[in-house]
Order: structure tokens, then sequence, then C-alpha cells
């Protein structure tokens, strides 16, 4: 893992002074993103570069919008999860120029959403964690992408043993989105940097 970052390091843009580097870490569910996110964060800290971390599942929106609904699950998962035009708005719009972002971030006990006042910096690495990363609305914003490559068993293999008897929400929801994801948008090939994980 630690290859993995000082390959990362070495390749993204320099975070000068006064500028803001966007990284986008892309991968499906449970490719690892969150774990690498945490020890790039921590390399980050000990070289004193000052980070900024956006984990995109933070804004998803209220069940009643993406369960239940008229489309069938995987629809609901990769288009209705996220409000994906608020998010380029509110968040991916305002990256390297805003010193204050208001974002609605996701309660899961309650099912609502809290403000989230969140301040950056002048010279900071921001970070965006998350699935489906580089989809057409919001690809354009990040200076440089990581796409974490693993097999779906690998993945599968990685959730509890409650949500894995679920099956069928996977077969339904998850991973026809996942398809859809790799088809249309070609993470992989897209991406800057594609690291097996």
């Amino acid at each position: 893992m630690e290859d993995y970052i000082l390959t990362l390091l070495n390749e993204i843009p320099p975070v000068e002074k006064g500028k803001r580097v966007v990284l986008g870490i892309d991968g499906l569910s449970r490719s690892g993103k969150t774990t690498f996110v945490k020890k790039v964060q921590h390399y980050l800290q000990e070289k004193n570069i000052p980070v900024c971390i956006f984990h995109i599942d933070d804004y998803i929106v209220e069940k009643k919008r993406r369960y239940d609904t008229d489309y069938e699950e995987w629809y609901e998962y990769y288009h209705l999860q996220w409000d994906t035009e608020w998010l380029k708005e509110n968040l991916f719009n305002k990256l390297k120029t805003s010193e204050e972002l208001n974002l609605l971030t996701y309660d899961n006990q309650s099912d609502t959403h809290n403000i989230q006042v969140v301040r950056l910096p002048e010279t900071c690495l921001i970070i965006v964690e998350g699935v489906f990363l580089q989809r057409n609305e919001w690809r354009s914003f990040y200076d440089y992408l990581v796409y974490l490559d693993c097999p779906r068993e690998i993945r599968y293999n990685r959730e509890s043993d409650v949500t894995q008897s679920n099956i069928e929400k996977f077969r339904n929801r998850y991973w026809k989105a996942e398809e859809y994801y790799l088809d249309t948008e070609s993470p992989k090939k897209q991406a800057d940097l594609v690291f097996q994980n």
C-alpha cells in the first residue's frame, strides 16, 4: 500500500502555495477506497501538507427518493442515490474557489440531512472519495483521478454476513449499477492511475 501512496504522490500535480489540487479516489463498493484515503491522509499529515477529504456517500439523498420509486433498483442506486446536479453546484463547482462550503450531509439514523459547514484552506489537497466518481456530471472537476480495481468476488466477501445474506439486492441493485457504470463511463480507461487492490 505504501508503494501505491508514493506512486500517487509522485504523479499528482504539486500542491503549491495558494493552490488547491482536487484528487478523486474512485472504485466500486468495498474496493478499499476509504482505507486507502486514510493512509494517504496520514502520510500527507506527516509531511505537513493540508488535506481535506469528502466522502461522496455522506451526501446521499433520503430513502424515499432512492427506494421504492417507479424505476428499477439499479437505476435508483446509480441515478437517484445522489442529487448529482446539487453536488455539482454546491460541492464540485466550489472546491477551487470557495472558502466555505455548506453541504447537506445525510444522517442514516434519522434519514434526514444536516448542514455541514466546511472551511477550505487556501492551500490544500482535496480528496473526493467514493463510488461512480467518474460519472459525466463530475469528471471534469478533478485534477487527477485514481481508480481502485478489485474483483467483484473479493469485494463481496468483504461485506458482513448479514449484508451478504441479501444476494438479490446485490444482483438487482448494486451489480447492475456497477456494470452500467463500467460500460458507460469506462472508469479504468479514464483514470490517470489504476491500482489493483
